[in-house]
């Protein structure tokens, strides 16, 4: 368990209404629904936000963001990226929400409030349709994302013990309740 006096952050980036952009917000959210979340761990669903998430990240001791990326690599492609990689990779397009990611980051640097490691999980996205739910490519790689997520946190001294009673995320059920409803 984490020293409890260390916070740790986990936030779920994206946009659950297209497609694949909103694997951090699913990553994380699967995280919760089949792990119990120890105190001294927060887990916030980011969605599209920006400053709001200021005020919980200069609080952090370690700040583990879940994010769709652009990086490059092949559609489905999960990367980590952290401290001093995370600037090089800001100065090209990383993720749809760059602007308020970057910034915040920044804003941190600038206060001296930087959590002590940042880490970022992301997934090159495959497609950024207009639709709920995740495309299969992304969906395969989800599992991967949430495996990446706990061993970021056996890293910082968090060992996850797996939920009894496992559930299905809300943005994964009305993912499969749009696709029962929509016409072929």
């Amino acid at each position: 368990m984490p020293n409890s006096d260390k916070k740790i952050l986990i936030i779920g980036m994206g946009n659950v209404l297209m497609q694949d952009e909103g694997v951090g917000v699913r990553a994380v959210e699967e995280l919760v629904n089949r792990y119990r979340i120890p105190e001294g761990v927060e887990v916030i669903d980011g969605g599209t936000t920006g400053m709001e998430l200021f005020e919980p990240m200069r609080s952090a001791d370690t700040l583990i963001i879940a994010d769709a990326v652009n990086t490059g690599a092949p559609y489905g492609t999960l990367v980590r990226i952290a401290n001093e990689e995370i600037p090089a990779f800001f100065q090209t397009k990383l993720s749809n929400h760059q602007l308020g990611v970057s910034d915040l980051l920044a804003l941190l640097t600038l206060k001296g409030e930087t959590p002590d490691q940042v880490t970022i999980i992301g997934m090159v996205p495959h497609s950024l349709e207009n639709r709920l739910g995740l495309t299969p490519e992304a969906e395969r790689g989800l599992e991967e994302m949430v495996d990446m997520l706990v061993e970021e946190l056996a890293q910082s001294g968090v060992v996850l013990q797996p939920r009894a009673d496992s559930s299905t995320g809300h943005w994964k059920r009305e993912a499969e309740r749009e696709a029962a409803t929509t016409c072929a």
